[in-house]
């Protein structure tokens, strides 16, 4: 009898890891989670006194010359513009090592496993305004020309974020839903966490975060463009509400609903440098076939509507990640949009930083849904096809990647790897858990230490994920036939 029980327990806790550690679907990539997959390291030189870190190192020089990009602000920490270099650019170049060893600590004097120039600028919004920077970083080479590297195992490329954890205490936000994101769609940014060191001076941690872009040989996005040939395979575009266009590439001349909204659509991919007018122009028609048809009597019919224009999986699991965390920059601000070889348009996760409850400005109401107001969103939540799909996918990721075991149990692993960096960043970024410091409003929103800012992610998660449950039909409501009578005339 006590063998069968013993049998049962195993079957049992069998079924329990399952549900903890969800299965990689057939035919994808593993993801790399760096605070599980990243080899143990020994501290090999101890008391050397010398500074060293299991996290991978990276190390700037600049010469001394400040990097632009800054914030300037006022007495009232309002933005008024943002530092440029002497001669008036936006950038300036600077040299970067890296030190990465696979089996040892990573020591400040250790010769660099890869070093470049690289163009460096203070990169983000608000966060400009902050004193730890985050830094936008493309790697050059003697000739002053893109340098494709693979940084910290990630596939080669020139453009890079490197992030700054501030507004964001627990320093895994982005780190964390950037990597779960990962799993769940076809693409998310991949991320490392590392150490910088700044001219000689220890900055903290930092995240290091694939730009959302395409590149050689497959990395990033499968998109291509050759300007000779006058070809491209697909292309990126980010939604930017009624921000400046980020590459100057603006497609509103083409949008219907986004430029109605005074939303921008900027041409991210093909860039600025393969962008001839002839793709613009292919751009321009291609995208505002799709807009056409999600706007219309047809919206929802398979062969003229929307079915035939997206990946219906990728626009729904975008939704429900943003959902979740109360993501509400998403849809409107920071927004990918992407058209790949497959010939669907995607979704993709961009700027994680806010999630959780961690705006500035407000706090989230977690009893709510407000993304199905979003830009193509309104139009999608009309079919009552999409509802139930989306309502049928978020029972399913709640048993997965959206389990409170697994995020629970993401985010305790993930502090386990950190380690002794927090201290050390905290060391270095301690007072912004004093009150004179505070960034959230009201005050009282503002953790105290590290320890709290971690418990208040864990309490959101908590509370959102049982309101979701409670009132994820809700969503239905949106496609209720009194209410889109007049969309489905046409529909068959």
């Amino acid at each position: 009898m006590k063998y069968k029980l013993f049998l049962a327990l195993i079957c049992l806790l069998a079924v329990v890891l399952s549900l903890a550690v969800p299965a990689v679907e057939e035919g994808r990539t593993p993801r790399y989670h760096q605070h599980i997959d990243a080899s143990e390291k020994v501290e090999d030189r101890p008391g050397s006194g010398e500074f060293s870190t299991h996290l991978p190192l990276v190390k700037i020089e600049t010469g001394g010359v400040e990097i632009p990009g800054k914030a300037i602000v006022d007495n009232h920490r309002k933005i008024l513009g943002h530092t440029t270099a002497a001669n008036g650019d936006e950038t300036i170049t600077a040299h970067m090592d890296i030190v990465d060893h696979e089996n040892t600590y990573n020591h400040a004097g250790d010769e660099p496993t890869m070093s470049s120039e690289i163009d460096i600028h203070v990169r983000g919004n608000s966060s400009r305004a902050f004193d730890k920077s985050s830094y936008s970083i493309r790697l050059i080479d003697e000739k002053g020309e893109r340098h494709p590297l693979p940084l910290l195992g990630m596939d080669a490329h020139h453009e890079w974020a490197l992030y700054g954890p501030y507004l964001d205490k627990t320093l895994m936000r982005n780190y964390m839903w950037y990597n779960i994101g990962g799993e769940i769609m076809d693409y998310a940014p991949n991320v490392r966490f590392c150490e910088v060191i700044l001219n000689g001076e220890y900055q903290g941690v930092y995240v290091l975060v694939e730009k959302v872009s395409a590149g050689k040989n497959g990395a990033r996005l499968d998109l291509t463009a050759d300007a000779k040939k006058n070809s491209f395979n697909g292309y990126l575009l980010q939604l930017n509400g009624n921000r400046a266009p980020a590459s100057g590439n603006s497609a509103d001349q083409f949008t219907f609903y986004a430029k109605r909204s005074h939303y921008q659509l900027d041409i991210v991919f093909p860039g600025r440098n393969s962008l001839i007018p002839e793709m613009k122009n292919a751009i321009s028609k291609d995208f505002s076939n799709f807009e056409k048809a999600l706007y219309s009597y047809d919206y929802d019919n398979v062969k003229f509507g929307y079915p035939a224009h997206i990946d219906i999986e990728s626009f729904i699991d975008y939704f429900l990640i943003n959902e979740v965390t109360c993501n509400y920059d998403a849809g409107w601000l920071s927004t990918f949009i992407y058209k790949d070889m497959s010939g669907k348009f995607r979704m993709c996760l961009w700027d994680m930083n806010s999630v959780c409850d961690n705006y500035q400005e407000q706090i989230v109401n977690i009893a709510d849904f407000q993304m199905q107001h979003c830009l193509w969103y309104v139009m999608l939540f009309k079919d009552e096809d999409f509802v139930d799909a989306v309502v049928d996918r978020y029972w399913k990721l709640r048993q997965t990647y959206l389990s409170l075991d697994y995020l629970n149990q993401y985010i305790d692993d993930t502090v386990a790897y950190l380690g002794p960096a927090i201290q050390r960043n905290y060391e270095k970024w301690g007072d912004t858990f004093q009150e004179a410091e505070d960034l959230l409003t009201p005050t009282e929103r503002n953790p105290r230490n590290y320890e709290q800012a971690i418990q208040q992610m864990k309490d959101f998660l908590v509370q959102r994920a049982q309101w979701m449950d409670d009132n994820i039909d809700v969503l239905r409501q949106y496609s209720a036939e009194s209410k889109v009578k007049k969309f489905n005339e046409n529909a068959n």
